[in-house]
């Protein structure tokens, strides 16, 4: 294993050429075209003022030569600090707008950025990990403002270098040829760390991917790390990815600081090269003393913009590839692809699996010509072993996945063509671990449905048990129920899972139930909700529970993808097959009825020593 290991690319990730990403920056700045007008012309006015101080000073030693005039010496001085002045005015401005316009395109960006990754389906989330997505969203787009800064710095050097040289070859153009002579082998210095500071700089980024994806694990996990005594565990992962990065970052820091010192030599050179010509030429009265004076005093402002014209490309490569990895999440292909976007009618809930083949990955094949009919209304409970693809339908019609052949029919309509957004509000989903967020009960019950009252959730949830589990919540309605619901027992995040579903009235129920022990009261309350819910929809049920099982329509047994029994529990028992097997090793033991092996015996032989 290298040391760079773990910081490959993503497979979604893609290479922009510089000129493309520039066009993509510019797209977003757009909206503010005219404060990017107000802002180029501050940079102007504060170049112009820049360049004009070295001016006015030589003029004015020019002008003195011998002569001490107290009034001229004033007047440069009251012309210096004006320009000053106008300097800091120009720069207070433009600061303020950029500071503005960046603030707004980084959220802007972050919320395309993050409108993408919810857009995309449950299987980019599978192959791809959160923390990192989560790196791109935050960290990359901060980044990315930075370009901005460079790109309005740089206008302003590029105007600055312009204004003084066109000056310096006016005032000598000997000299001015000398100073020129050094550029071109400042320029080859810079873009030669170009393709350094980029590769360096990508790696910097998924160093701080992995480093985020890190805490975001431990944070979500650290109850079953501290359960089973992995602190130092998860501790030494963390500490093994901070470490990669801090080293990762120092090499892209020795990288980009190289580039400053080697355009100061060529600086050196050139500043040496300029004190003696010029020198020599004074001495000889080639030129002035003003325009020697001119030049020295203009070296510093001259060959700052042109350092960092020079360092440009290498500067702004950790900007650039903060936006090629920002633009290649929003720009990712999503698995699931609608071929139209009607919005969806109430439905009835008639699906229809017509030939359908559906694999998570090439080697994982789950549905091979799979056919189901579930009739408007009906109730199905899906059992079989673990991987026999009971989630997997359930993820199917919730257009979670993309299935690669055959069809899937949703009221006799390509389930393609609807419009998923208003297609899957018309499904109450509960996922066999149901979450919530922080927040109330109520706020959890809602949260499909914010037009909801209290007073209609209180009226729901008595519903249930007669409201006996609400007495149960130290505030009702309103309590807190934590992060992620820790503040509730298994059986109240159930309840109020189901609630949420019943509050929005779906046409089309799919519960993934839990397989967690809870007591036999919470039991029937969870029962009396679901019995609200399968009374008014169509309902896909992967069962763990008997009550669940026996409360379906029609049970569908499969094994490998495929259906190899089908009925109502009581048929599918009498026939003495697989789900009567099942029924044996899962079911039964949960039946009132159920007496464990060799109780009879018990019982008799303690009457007998009775």
């Amino acid at each position: 294993m290298g040391f760079f290991s773990g910081l490959d690319t993503e497979a979604y990730d893609r290479q922009y050429a510089d000129r493309d990403l520039v066009l993509r920056i510019g797209q977003y700045f757009r909206p503010y075209a005219r404060a990017m007008i107000v802002i180029s012309l501050s940079l102007v006015v504060v170049s112009l003022a820049s360049a004009a101080a070295p001016i006015l000073v030589a003029a004015g030693v020019d002008r003195l030569g011998a002569n001490v005039d107290m009034n001229a010496i004033t007047l440069i001085s009251a012309a210096v600090l004006l320009t000053g002045l106008i300097i800091w005015g120009a720069n207070w401005l433009r600061r303020r707008l950029t500071s503005r316009a960046i603030g707004d395109v980084v959220m802007t960006l972050r919320t395309d950025a993050f409108e993408a990754s919810m857009g995309h389906d449950l299987s980019f989330f599978d192959e791809f990990s959160s923390g990192r997505i989560v790196s791109r969203i935050t960290s990359d787009t901060q980044e990315f403002g930075q370009v901005v800064v460079l790109v309005t710095e740089l206008i302003s050097q590029i105007a600055q270098t312009l204004f003084l040289a066109a000056f310096l070859v006016l005032t000598e153009w000997r000299l001015a040829l000398l100073l020129f002579a050094f550029l071109p082998l400042t320029f080859l210095a810079a873009v030669s760390f170009r393709r350094l500071a980029r590769r360096v700089t990508r790696r910097g980024f998924r160093a701080m991917g992995n480093v985020n994806a890190a805490i975001k694990e431990t944070v979500s996990g650290i109850a079953v790390a501290k359960n089973f005594r992995q602190e130092m565990e998860i501790y030494r992962e963390f500490d093994e990815s901070n470490r990669q990065s801090y080293q990762t970052n120092i090499q892209r820091g020795f990288v980009l600081a190289m580039v400053f010192p080697v355009l100061n030599v060529i600086n050196s050179l050139g500043t040496a090269a300029l004190v003696y010509a010029g020198g020599w030429s004074a001495a000889r009265a080639v030129v002035t003393a003003g325009a020697w004076y001119l030049f020295l005093l203009s070296l510093d402002r001259f060959w700052f913009p042109v350092l960092n014209l020079s360092a440009f490309w290498t500067q702004i490569q950790s900007g650039l590839s903060a936006a090629e990895r920002v633009f290649a999440l929003i720009d990712a292909e999503p698995a699931v692809v609608q071929t139209d976007n009607r919005p969806a009618p109430r439905l009835k809930g008639d699906i229809r699996f017509c030939n359908v083949w559906f694999r998570y990955t090439e080697q994982e094949q789950v549905l091979c010509d799979f056919n189901l009919h579930i009739r408007a209304g009906e109730s199905l409970a899906l059992v079989g072993h673990t991987g026999s693809g009971k989630t997997s339908i359930t993820r199917l019609i919730a257009r979670f996945y993309e299935f690669q052949q055959g069809e899937l029919l949703i009221d006799g309509q390509d389930i393609r063509t609807f419009d998923l957004a208003s297609y899957r509000r018309q499904l109450g989903i509960v996922s066999q671990t149901p979450f919530l967020f922080s927040g109330t009960v109520a706020e959890n019950i809602r949260y499909a449905c914010p037009q909801a009252t209290d007073a209609d959730i209180e009226r729901l949830a008595r519903q249930i048990g007669e409201g006996e589990w609400l007495e149960t919540l130290p505030d009702g309605l309103h309590t807190q129920v934590g992060e992620r619901g820790g503040r509730l027992s298994m059986g109240q995040r159930q309840l109020v899972a189901l609630l949420r579903v019943l509050v929005q009235n779906p046409s089309i129920f799919i519960l993934d139930e839990a397989t967690a022990s809870i007591d036999p009261f919470t039991e029937w309350q969870i029962q009396q909700a679901l019995d609200l819910i399968l009374a008014n929809t169509t309902s896909i049920l992967v069962a763990h529970r008997l009550s669940t099982v026996k409360a379906a329509d029609r049970i569908i047994v499969l094994e490998n993808g495929q259906i190899i029994e089908q009925g109502d529990h009581a048929a599918l028992l009498a026939r003495g097959g697989h789900y009567a097997e099942l029924y044996n090793t899962y079911f039964r033991h949960q039946s009132l009825d159920y007496k464990p092996p060799g109780l009879d015996d018990f019982l008799a032989e303690r009457e007998v020593h009775s």
